[in-house]
């Protein structure tokens, strides 16, 4: 029934001020929209929501990947990002190179980084 339906994904910000430099001029999202709601950004035909939160007074960000983005080279977006300030979250016990990135079973390359609020993301190289 939804699978022929777009996705659109929603990310919770508590200062969209700061959300939106992040997703839009560090990230490279394109901007489409913004209401006291949420930022609108478009990612390869993906809505993405970035909603305002700064009302839940007990918000916290979830302890895991909440958006990813399929790469082609995890360490050349992983250095891309570094330049512009993102920090490469690593794991104990988890064995990541020197750029932060994974090897998983399946052969993909996950690479994991935190937007402002403190959610999670990440990139992988399939």
């Amino acid at each position: 029934m939804l699978g022929s339906a777009y996705v659109i994904a929603f990310v919770p910000t508590r200062d969209p001020a700061r959300a939106r430099i992040f997703y839009e001029k560090t990230l490279g999202l394109k901007f489409v929209s913004e209401d006291p709601f949420a930022l609108v950004f478009e990612a390869q035909g993906v809505m993405i929501r970035v909603a305002n939160v700064s009302s839940v007074l007990e918000f916290k960000p979830a302890p895991f990947t909440i958006l990813g983005w399929e790469v082609r080279n995890a360490e050349k977006t992983v250095e891309s990002l570094s330049v512009r300030g993102v920090k490469f979250e690593r794991f104990p016990g988890m064995k990541q190179d020197e750029f932060g990135v994974w090897d998983s079973p399946s052969g993909a390359r996950v690479a994991w980084f935190k937007d402002p609020d403190g959610n999670i993301l990440s990139v992988t190289e399939a």
